[in-house]
């Protein structure tokens, strides 16, 4: 069966190459220019026969080149793609499967700069009650190819509009770290010089607080940064938003990020989504503040964006402006450096919390996809 070059690692290229006979030191070359042209195979085999008419001892076999035309397949297609009011870019893209998930492009503030969002599952088995992924609930893992695949297509839709993917962030459909295998080994294909070179800490990996996957993330020696989904200060609220607060408790999660930290040097992020009425009081922000103490870990507080109805029957809405203001001082004063991220293209259902698995028929999408 035809195979993705995004599925394949350096080795098992350079495997597959030798068992048609072609040079393994070959594989290198591929798959950095593959990387290179965003997962283009028409750009990708331009790119070759180009760099070999400037360096004829470069060239490829023809036979080879035969075989990337035929043997290979795209890792990925694209079901539809939506650009919001601020410039961001929401994919749906279809699996070899047929199963499809959401990918993001952000702009960033520097006009040559963007920053990308990816899933690691298809669907979610988290159940957190204020986001749109849990509902259709969970399918499966993706492979480490098609992380790898989405990656190239948002480095492909970065360059159509002249800017650079910069930064990736595992904050997509599912929790990485229930897939930290596929996660880890896309990581390193994605951020490692040799193939995608985007640079470790360009890397940030997101969990609602999976205390293993945190422990073996950190043994697993990458110098990427992590992100704790907390959204609130204690365990009974906690449990109400987030069902894995009955197995892991906020005091185990951040001896985890501890952990982390010591372990990379690199400070953990805490993310926090106010809730009208639900954790948004002054009371909760002295909890938080109580909770982290000392810790040097930096608060990213998120405006709700809204998801409909919740698995548990519940309407969430946004905090106000004053409330949340009043939150993040609260905050400051004792100490917690705390900052509100920006909701990117929350009008085509791309911001935090509202990613999705949508059917694969792309006219019901066009006709549906607000």
């Amino acid at each position: 069966m035809p195979r993705a070059l995004a599925d394949f690692s350096l080795p098992e290229l350079q495997q597959q190459f030798a068992a048609w006979g072609a040079k393994p030191s070959h594989a290198a070359r591929v798959l950095r220019n593959y990387y290179a042209s965003g997962g283009e195979l028409s750009e990708l085999e331009s790119i070759l026969c180009a760099s070999a008419t400037a360096r004829p001892g470069f060239a490829l076999p023809a036979d080879l080149l035969t075989r990337l035309r035929t043997e290979f397949v795209p890792a990925e297609t694209l079901a539809v793609r939506q650009i919001a009011v601020d410039g961001t870019t929401k994919l749906l893209l279809r699996l070899g499967d047929g199963r499809t998930v959401e990918s993001v492009l952000m702009p960033d503030f520097r006009a040559d700069r963007a920053a990308g969002c990816l899933s690691s599952q298809v669907g979610c088995a988290m159940g957190c009650d204020f986001c749109a992924t849990t509902k259709t609930g969970f399918e499966r893992n993706l492979t480490a190819g098609e992380i790898v695949a989405q990656f190239l297509a948002l480095r492909r839709e970065a360059r159509a509009a002249d800017r650079r993917l910069q930064t990736v962030v595992f904050m997509g459909m599912g929790e990485p770290l229930l897939n930290l295998d596929n996660v880890i080994e896309a990581v390193r294909r994605v951020a490692g010089n040799s193939l995608g070179a985007l640079g470790w800490r360009q890397v940030t990996v997101s969990t609602v607080g999976i205390v293993p996957g945190i422990d073996a993330l950190a043994a697993a020696g990458l110098n990427v940064n992590l992100a704790i989904s907390l959204h609130a200060p204690d365990d009974a609220t906690r449990e109400q938003l987030l069902p894995v607060g009955k197995r892991f408790a906020i005091a185990e999660i951040l001896a985890a990020a501890d952990r982390f930290q010591a372990k990379r040097g690199r400070p953990v992020t805490i993310q926090y989504c106010l809730l009208k009425s639900v954790n948004d009081s002054v009371e909760h922000a002295r909890m938080l503040a109580t909770v982290l103490g000392a810790r040097r870990m930096h608060v990213n507080l998120l405006r709700y964006n809204p998801t409909g109805l919740s698995l548990r029957g519940v309407t969430y809405e946004p905090t106000s402006d004053e409330t949340a203001e009043t939150f993040v001082a609260e905050l400051r004063a004792r100490g917690v450096v705390a900052h509100f991220r920006r909701s990117r293209g929350p009008d085509i259902d791309a911001a935090c919390g509202q990613l999705r698995r949508r059917p694969t028929d792309p006219i019901a999408q066009s006709a549906g996809a607000h």
